[in-house]
């Protein structure tokens, strides 16, 4: 199956619409709760406070959302079927026995890989399958799982707001991503279907007699009758 048809399935619609409501939500109160409730007068100071609150609450409001919509936290922060630890809330969806480990980051501009961490680095661990590589040997974690993340950037010139929303797959080697789309045009193609939608059954053709035939009379009909038909 298509990876963003994975996708698509295990992160629901109503999921998606949930996160970037709440993150946006955290977003603006860690705002407002730095400019008017910690009397910070430098600035860089204020951002420094703003951006470790504002993950801190997205990264609760992450979790919350997440398990409402069926997701389950890693029993123990660790990742099913390994040895590896994570100290972030990273979230467990399943569709058609193919799971999606699901966490969040912050990104520092659009496009740009999240910085590395001891949960993430175990995260893309995961990906190894999806990370093209020559195929000289079969070593290295081979996972049924992926490693999913949310990806959100803060918006450079509007204190605030968030500039850009995304899903992510980090490749194993965390060098690049393997799949990046703004949240926004992964939605677009986006719908809850079934995997094979059954096709509609075809009506039964209507048959509808043209205007102005004339009916037809066997030859051996009455004289009588056949004026009755009109002929």
């Amino acid at each position: 199956m298509p990876v963003k048809r994975l996708l698509a399935i295990a992160l629901t619609k109503d999921l998606l619409l949930s996160l970037e409501d709440g993150l946006r939500a955290e977003a603006l109160k860690a705002h407002e709760i730095v400019r008017d409730h910690t009397g910070l007068r430098d600035k860089r100071r204020a951002r420094g406070s703003e951006g470790q609150l504002r993950f801190r609450m997205m990264e609760e409001r992450f979790e919350e959302i997440c398990q409402v919509h069926g997701g389950r936290l890693l029993d123990g922060g660790v990742i099913p079927t390994t040895d590896l630890k994570v100290f972030q809330p990273f979230v467990r969806f399943e569709v058609q026995s193919q799971g999606i480990i699901f966490g969040m980051a912050a990104m520092p501009e659009p496009k740009a890989l999240p910085s590395k961490n001891r949960s993430r680095a175990s995260g893309v661990s995961l990906n190894y399958n999806l990370t093209p590589r020559l195929g000289f040997d079969e070593t290295g974690p081979k996972m049924g799982d992926i490693f999913v993340v949310l990806l959100v950037s803060r918006h450079r010139e509007r204190a605030g707001q968030i500039e850009e929303i995304a899903i992510g797959i980090i490749d194993s080697n965390y060098h690049s991503f393997l799949f990046y789309e703004p949240l926004d045009k992964f939605m677009s193609g986006h719908a809850d279907l079934p995997l094979e939608p059954t096709s509609p059954t075809p009506s039964a053709p209507s048959v509808k007699l043209k205007k102005g035939v004339t009916p037809f009379v066997p030859p051996e009909t009455p004289a009588e009758e056949k004026k009755g038909t009109g002929t």
